[in-house]
């Protein structure tokens, strides 16, 4: 019988309580634009750090503040390629020696 008397109520989902004496945390409405022109606006607690880029809830691609706020250029670093380790590693004239070695070696096999 008890669980019949809660049927149809949706439990957690709806409060009886009034918004009388509460006090709502102050908030900050931030407005984005992505690159085919959508418009939309979110709303922050007024403490948080805002994003400077979010993504589109239409098309999925970057957003940015319309405020003008843009996001720092990230300095990447080139990729270290094998010739860039091995001149950490050894010298020139040390690479040509070594090169000197092998193709002699090489040349005395094929004899």
């Amino acid at each position: 019988m008890a669980d019949r008397a809660l049927r149809g109520m949706g439990l957690g989902s709806k409060s009886f309580e009034d918004e009388e004496g509460i006090e709502f945390a102050s908030r900050q409405q931030l407005e984005f634009k992505c690159e085919q022109g959508h418009v939309f606006e979110l709303t922050f607690a007024a403490e948080a750090e805002l994003p400077l880029e979010w993504e589109c809830p239409r098309c999925g691609r970057k957003a940015l503040r319309t405020d003008g706020a843009l996001p720092e250029d990230k300095q990447e670093k080139p990729p270290r390629t094998h010739w860039d380790m091995l001149i950490e590693r050894r010298s020139i004239p040390d690479l040509e020696d070594l090169l000197a070695e092998r193709l002699e070696l090489r040349r005395n096999e094929q004899l």
